[in-house]
């Protein structure tokens, strides 16, 4: 089993930043991918970034220059740092971590961006 908590979610102007983090805990040697995703109100769940124990990273295209990923391994935790936000990107942001054959999840944190 895998525990994933968030936090660094808030409310944030147009052109602001912030960063989220995701603690992981449990049986974490059996993690092979962690990222972000995010759902906006009466939105589908998509993807926002994930990156290997070793630095690979992979990015929504549309998000791409805004946001970085980033993680430390001896914490266990990953970070988005989220700069120039737009109204738009208002979600639940939710942490994702993955073993083989089995996904994990936290429960999310609120970023709502004001214009």
């Amino acid at each position: 089993q895998v525990q994933l908590v968030e936090s660094g979610g808030g409310l944030v102007q147009a052109g602001g930043s912030l960063r989220l983090s995701c603690a992981a805990s449990g049986s974490i040697f059996s993690i092979y991918i962690m990222g972000w995703y995010r759902q906006a109100p009466g939105k589908q769940r998509e993807l926002v970034a994930t990156i290997t124990p070793g630095g690979t990273t992979r990015y929504a295209d549309s998000l791409k220059g805004r946001f970085t990923i980033s993680r430390d391994n001896a914490k266990n935790t990953v970070y988005l740092q989220m700069n120039s936000l737009k109204p738009e990107d208002t979600a639940v942001y939710y942490c994702y971590a993955a073993e083989i054959g089995r996904g994990y999840w936290g429960k999310g944190t609120l970023v709502t961006v004001s214009s």
